[in-house]
């Protein structure tokens, strides 16, 4: 048998995904192969392979031992091989594996999105063991024969780290043709152009027409709190009260209420500025609904830290309560499944602890049936980024201290700090959801099902205990329900909505058994699980077709390590940091104006300078230098760096808020002898941020999306947290249709948005590309952090405020001047990192 001198490598990847970590243990010969930028789609095929290696060492030993006893086995035991293809160390595609085979026929066809610098493309053949992975070996296209976009194709021999070949001749047949984003006319002409238009290519869910949509801001908007807004044909912007419409639906719903969370709560009051309603809790009502004979069901992400043994429960690390619900729902109608994040197929033992300890069911979901007229009845379903939890209720105007007493009184949220609160800011919340009407519904209420069946079936002991999977309706067999088909709205405010996610096999029931079948549902492959990661399809599908500018609000906002200046090995291998350096480095060049707002947290909750905070932190800022960067080298090379900046590109915000003391306050206890602590000082300067909990993206006023994804590998990936979205647009408001700027209900949703943060409108506002746009609102951004960053206490009327970092004109992120760290905390505002990487924090 062939064999190469030395054993061959071992490979433990970073994650059992598309989008994984590959350490390409292969010697560069040839030094003279260029990098160049892949900026478009890589079409790859990975056809079949040829006489490979029988690396099965272990199973060939034990195979020697039987044939010399009687009845000897008689099937050989070989390689059980597999594929992945990166680029700059990131992995872009992998092909399922094929068990005990030296001849293995994949067939598989790759559409890779790329925003990668790279000198060659590597298609890394392994052989899949119970611990990890052994590499075979390597077949390295150089990214310069790709470059003119023709089809490269052909037997290319499968060699080791060295360069040399297999004595048996291994071969991996492969096709692989590049398309620049320049030849890509789809995303040339904006988002959703004209009735062509069929939304997210290759996605598990279509493009659903004929659908109404209510958008949120925040979990209540008080009548009169924010500005009327006029849209185009004489309409007005409506402000949705989020939570009040979910208790007006659940109230009203009469067959089924199905919520999915990464926390529900049942002591929370969904309704606070109505007497008749005022102490209803979300558990009471939940029960009082079961009790009428509607199904409610609840998915809630079993948090690992939390238990109850022998009716003794602990609270957990992160405070989502899941114990004390299912306590409370125990013994009545209301069915509560506490889902624990799976991770079986497909992982090592290692990745299947490191899978349930530290990834999350992070969806957010409420689907009621809801009044269709003529007696019928419909789907609708909420989604977005508000839990139905402790600390999630506020309003635009963002209190801190002066409800402490009143509204937030048996509400009080504020992990950041460690001790006594007593007296401390509450964390304001902000927030991004809606609600969708029509046939787009109806794949919420899917994914619903899906997961349900996933987690209801018993495994182990349980099996002796009922199954759960007889809970879900089926609405198909109750005549009242109206198929989504036949759900319209065809008047010219309705939207085309498609939904998206994150997530696999391991947490989904009804995803395909055969890898082919799955790949004919747009469902990429794993390592013998498949994965939906239409999420950041769809981000990078928003991000290309945008023409004017894109407004960003997001908890956590990192990604493309592989083209940051160091720790490139991380794996926060999103794409989406770079495709936005990338968009605004093409506008440059084409002498053409466009804009970026990103708003995010001060910090990610909790202590700012604990370690996992410190990362995060860290991570954040090499991903703001990398793109910071790009924007530069354009300016550059069209000679712009004298005239513009970076900043006048791209902008990065936080929210921050401070009271004066006045009759409504509590006041600041000033007895304590432990007045150097955050807690004390938070106190005496009356300020504190507004937590950033959104996961939306408005680009040129035309398409949205929104749901509970955060920018980071976490929610991007599709084997870790799992996450659902929804991009949304209406056909009669688009730049396609309107030649010129749409002024329908995702304008109104972005001026609400920057009236809340702003505190008013200006006419400018209107046209966020222009520099006249840009350079405002960064101006009040930095007046307003200089009022929240002061020693004299003044009341702050608007909250938006500039990232307290410094950027200057040549893009290098440094620390603010006489400000490295957190007004009243101590940590560090541009992070650290110490020791050792993991996955938690990406």
């Amino acid at each position: 048998m062939s064999h190469y001198s030395h054993a061959p490598s071992t490979s433990h990847d970073r994650s059992h995904h598309g989008q994984g970590l590959e350490r390409v243990p292969i010697e560069n010969h040839n030094r003279s192969l260029k990098i160049l930028l892949l900026h478009g789609h890589l079409d790859i095929w990975v056809r079949e392979a040829k006489n490979l290696p029988n690396l099965d060492l272990f199973h060939q030993t034990l195979a020697g031992i039987f044939s010399k006893l009687p009845g000897n086995m008689s099937d050989r035991v070989t390689s059980d091989p597999y594929v992945t293809v990166s680029v700059s160390g990131a992995i872009v595609a992998r092909t399922f594996v094929i068990r005990n085979s030296e001849n293995p026929i994949w067939m598989q066809n790759f559409h890779v999105p790329v925003a990668h610098y790279a000198a060659e493309v590597h298609f890394v053949v392994k052989d899949d063991d119970l611990v990890g992975s052994q590499i075979i070996g390597f077949v390295s296209i150089p990214v310069e024969e790709l470059y003119s976009g023709k089809r490269v194709e052909g037997m290319f021999p499968v060699v080791n780290e060295k360069r040399n070949h297999w004595e048996s001749g291994a071969a991996l047949s492969l096709v692989i043709q590049y398309t620049p984003i320049a030849r890509m006319q789809q995303y040339h002409l904006g988002v959703g152009s004209g009735p062509e238009y069929h939304g997210v290519p290759r996605t598990y869910f279509p493009l659903r027409g004929g659908c109404k949509v209510t958008l949120y801001q925040d979990a209540h908007v008080e009548d009169g709190m924010l500005p009327n807004l006029m849209l185009d044909n004489g309409g007005h912007y409506l402000h949705g009260k989020c939570w009040h419409d979910i208790f007006i639906a659940i109230s009203h719903a009469h067959h089924l209420i199905y919520i999915t969370g990464w926390s529900v709560y049942h002591l929370v009051r969904l309704v606070r500025d109505s007497h008749s309603v005022n102490n209803t809790m979300l558990g009471d009502l939940l029960k009082y609904k079961a009790q009428e004979g509607v199904r409610v069901l609840l998915l809630v992400w079993d948090d690992p830290t939390s238990r109850s043994i022998l009716d003794f429960t602990t609270e957990g690390v992160v405070h989502t309560n899941d114990e004390m619900t299912r306590q409370f729902f125990k013994d009545s109608s209301v069915h509560v499944i506490l889902c624990p994040r799976y991770s079986e197929k497909g992982h090592s033992l290692i990745r299947r602890q490191e899978a349930e300890a530290i990834y999350t069911h992070h969806q957010k979901t409420v689907i009621v049936d809801a009044d269709a007229g003529h007696h019928n009845r419909k789907i609708v379903a909420f989604v977005g980024g508000l839990d139905l939890c402790k600390g999630r209720y506020d309003t635009p105007r963002h209190p801190i201290f002066r409800t402490l007493e009143t509204l937030h009184k048996d509400d009080y949220h504020n992990p950041n700090f460690t001790g006594p609160t007593h007296g401390c800011a509450r964390e304001a919340w902000h927030d991004l959801h809606c609600k969708i009407d029509g046939p787009a519904a109806y794949d919420i209420l899917t994914n619903f099902e899906e997961r349900w069946l996933r987690v209801a079936q018993p495994h182990g002991l349980h099996k002796l205990m009922s199954s759960h999977d007889d809970y879900l309706l089926k609405i198909d067999r109750i005549p009242s329900f109206v198929k989504f088909s036949d759900s319209s709205h065809n008047d010219g405010e309705a939207w085309h909505v498609q939904v998206f996610r994150s997530i696999d096999s391991n947490s989904v029931e009804g995803f395909p058994n055969d890898p082919k079948d799955a790949i004919n549902r747009n469902l990429l492959c794993g390592k013998n699980v498949f994965i939906d990661m239409s999420i950041q399809a769809a981000y990078i599908h928003a991000i290309r077709s945008a023409q004017h500018f894109i407004y960003i609000e997001n908890q956590y906002f990192l990604g493309s390590s592989y083209n940051w200046d160091s720790h490139r090995d991380l794996g926060a291998n999103n794409l989406i940091p770079m495709e936005i350096a990338l968009k605004i480095a093409n506008k440059i060049r084409a002498n053409e104006r466009f804009a970026v707002y990103v708003v995010i947290p001060m910090w990610p909750e909790g202590d700012p300078k604990s370690i996992p905070m410190q990362r995060i932190l860290f991570w954040q800022y090499k991903t703001m230098q990398m793109m910071y960067e790009i924007i530069y080298q354009a300016l550059v090379e069209v000679g712009l760096q004298n005239k513009y900046e970076p900043q006048d590109y791209l902008n990065f915000f936080c929210l921050g808020t401070r009271e004066v003391l006045d009759e409504h306050s509590t006041k600041p206890n000033t007895s304590s002898s432990a007045d150097n602590t955050p807690q004390a000082r938070s106190r005496k300067s009356r300020r504190f941020m507004i937590y950033v909990h959104s996961k939306g993206m408005v680009v040129d006023d035309e398409y949205l999306i929104l749901g509970s994804a955060n920018i980071n590998q976490r929610s991007m990936d599709g084997t870790r947290d799992t996450e659902i979205a929804m991009g949304a647009y209406q056909p009669q408001y688009t730049w396609a249709r309107r030649r010129s700027s749409p002024y329908g209900q995702i304008y109104g949703y972005r001026m609400s948005l920057w009236a809340e943060h702003l505190g008013s409108i200006d006419d400018c506002f209107r046209h966020p590309e222009s520099l006249e746009c840009v350079r405002r609102v960064r101006s009040r951004g930095e007046h307003n952090w200089s009022q929240y960053a002061a020693s004299e206490i003044t009341e702050m009327r608007s909250h938006l405020l500039k990232y307290p970092l410094e950027v200057d004109r040549t893009g290098k992120v440094k620390p603010l001047h006489g400000c490295e760290t957190f007004p009243d905390f101590d940590g560090k505002i541009m992070g650290s990192f110490l020791v050792i990487q993991e996955n938690l924090t990406i």
